[in-house]
């Protein structure tokens, strides 16, 4: 890990690293921000966030204003890439695949294989490296996202429960199986195997595995993505089917835009920081 840069934030540090990745095979950012709590070396509970189609860690660290609420908390929160990038890296001419648009999937369809592996990323090779690296509470993980990122947030926390604790999301894709951008994806990806795209369908993961707590996602009623491309609505019925407690808030005039995020982020972080003092 190397250092990037840090500022002082809300009596803490916002940081940016850069390391070699062996998942991706290519050189990856992400962001830390370290409450005072974790400068002092107490150990401190932790949210990953997932971002969206077309955004970098510097989308969150710069709009959400998730810092000081995870000041107020003594949260550390830590927001890796979308993709992998680079000289190298296959990418497309949409905005909805490729560089920035990772999805947080092992590929394993050319050309995309070698370098779009973001699952191993986040669950394996990131996890483990910031944990080794940064004052992190084990016992307290939590993960959320936007977007693509809350796609990746429900489905990563349903398949590895034993490593996040609580999950999630603001306006996710919830079906990737059953919207044009996660088939277009899906098929990229992982071909045309739908058994393939079901560990990666937040619906049919959570009918196949359920989850031991409850989950929160919130909606913009506005969201021009709503009818199309997340139907959360479909979530809500797989949890229900599933025995599974969802809290889903669907917020009148709301988009898909950081605006809205920057709006109920602090609910969020306080909502997380409740289960993981548990």
């Amino acid at each position: 890990m190397e250092l990037v840069s840090s500022v002082k934030c809300f009596d803490g540090q916002q940081r940016v690293y850069r390391h070699t990745s062996e998942a991706t095979g290519t050189e990856m950012e992400f962001a830390v921000f370290l409450p005072a709590q974790a400068l002092a070396g107490l150990e401190c509970p932790t949210l990953f966030y997932l971002s969206g189609l077309t955004c970098t860690w510097e989308n969150v660290t710069t709009k959400a204003g998730a810092q000081a609420w995870c000041a107020n908390h003594g949260m550390i929160f830590i927001a890796p890439d979308t993709s992998p990038r680079g000289e190298g890296v296959a990418n497309d001419e949409g905005y909805d695949l490729g560089q920035g648009a990772g999805f947080y999937v092992n590929a394993t369809e050319e050309p995309w294989a070698p370098h779009f592996r973001m699952y191993d990323y986040v669950v394996k090779e990131l996890y483990d490296m910031v944990i080794e690296a940064l004052p992190i509470d084990e016992d307290a993980i939590g993960i959320t996202g936007h977007s693509m990122g809350g796609h990746g947030a429900l489905t990563i926390a349903l398949r590895n429960p034993e490593k996040f604790r609580s999950v999630s999301a603001f306006a996710p894709i919830v079906s990737p199986m059953n919207c044009p951008w996660g088939e277009k994806a899906l098929t990229a990806y992982l071909g045309s195997d739908t058994g393939q795209w079901a560990e990666h369908d937040a619906c049919e993961l959570v009918k196949a595995h359920g989850w031991s707590g409850d989950i929160l996602v919130d909606q913009g009623s506005a969201d021009g993505f709503l009818e199309e491309q997340l139907k959360p609505w479909l979530f809500e019925e797989a949890c229900r089917k599933a025995g599974v407690e969802l809290t889903l808030r669907m917020l009148g005039g709301y988009d898909h835009s950081y605006y809205f995020i920057a709006s109920v982020i602090g609910d969020h972080i306080e909502w997380h920081a409740e289960r993981l003092s548990l």
